[in-house]
C-alpha cells in the first residue's frame, strides 16, 4: 500500500502520473527542476528560491499566466496565504510559498494535496505580484461548514490513513515520508458530517525513492 502511494507520488512529481488539476502544476515543477540542484545539494535556500522566482517569472510571461485579482473581494488571510471570494462556489488563494524552502516544494505540496484530497483540489490558474512579491493564485471550491470540526475526529481519520499525530495539529506518515502540518479547525472544515481539508501544508522528509 505504502509503496503504491510512493510510486503514485513519484509519477506525479515526474509528470508521468495524473491528478485532478495537476497538468499546469506539473509543467511548472518540471520546468523549475531543469538544471536546478536537488534538495540535498541546496546550501542557501533563500538564494535558490530567489533564482527560482526569476526563472518562474519567465515561464509565467511566456505562457500568459499573469492574472488580475479583484483585491476588493478579500475574505481573510493566514500566515501562508490570502483568500479572496471569486464567486458563490469558488475562492482564490494567493500564496507566496513562505512555508517552503523552495517554490518546487510548494508546487509538490499542491500535487500531494490534490492526490490525497481531490474534493478540495487546488487549481493553479496563474500568478500575480503585490509589493514586488510573487504569489501563486490557486482556485478552490468554497466549502460551507455546518458544524465545528472535532480535532479528535481529524486525528482518528488521519491515523486510519497512516498519519500519526506528532504534536498539536501536525502529523507524520513515516512509511511514506510525509509530514502534514497545521490541521487546526480553520483548515479542516466539517460539512454535513464530512471532513474537508481546505488548507494543508505537506513536506517530504526526504526525496522519494
Amino acid at each position: 500500500m505504502h509503496n503504491s502511494i510512493k510510486n503514485d507520488l513519484q509519477n506525479l512529481f515526474s509528470g508521468k502520473g495524473e491528478v485532478r488539476f495537476g497538468a499546469t502544476i506539473q509543467a511548472i515543477t518540471n520546468y523549475l527542476e531543469k538544471g536546478s540542484p536537488t534538495s540535498q545539494e541546496i546550501k542557501d535556500s533563500k538564494l535558490v528560491k530567489k533564482q527560482e522566482a526569476e526563472k518562474l517569472e519567465v515561464f509565467i510571461s511566456e505562457n500568459g499566466l499573469w492574472k488580475e485579482v479583484d483585491f476588493d473581494s478579500y475574505v481573510s488571510e493566514g500566515a501562508e496565504q490570502k483568500v479572496y471570494l471569486l464567486d458563490s462556489i469558488h475562492v482564490l488563494k494567493l500564496n507566496d510559498a513562505i512555508y517552503y524552502a523552495t517554490w518546487r516544494d510548494y508546487f509538490r505540496n499542491l500535487l500531494m494535496h490534490n492526490y490525497f484530497f481531490p474534493d478540495t483540489a487546488y487549481e493553479l490558474i496563474g500568478f500575480t505580484k503585490q509589493d514586488e512579491i510573487l504569489y501563486a493564485i490557486v482556485q478552490q471550491a468554497y466549502v460551507t461548514f455546518t458544524d465545528p470540526t472535532n480535532l479528535e475526529q481529524v486525528k482518528s481519520f488521519l491515523l486510519h490513513n497512516g498519519f500519526k499525530n506528532t504534536r498539536n495539529n501536525d502529523y507524520l506518515n513515516e512509511d511514506i515520508g510525509i509530514i502534514l502540518e497545521d490541521l487546526h479547525d480553520e483548515n479542516v472544515l466539517t460539512g454535513n458530517g464530512i471532513l474537508y481539508f481546505i488548507d494543508t501544508v505537506f513536506y517530504l522528509t526526504e526525496e522519494l525513492t
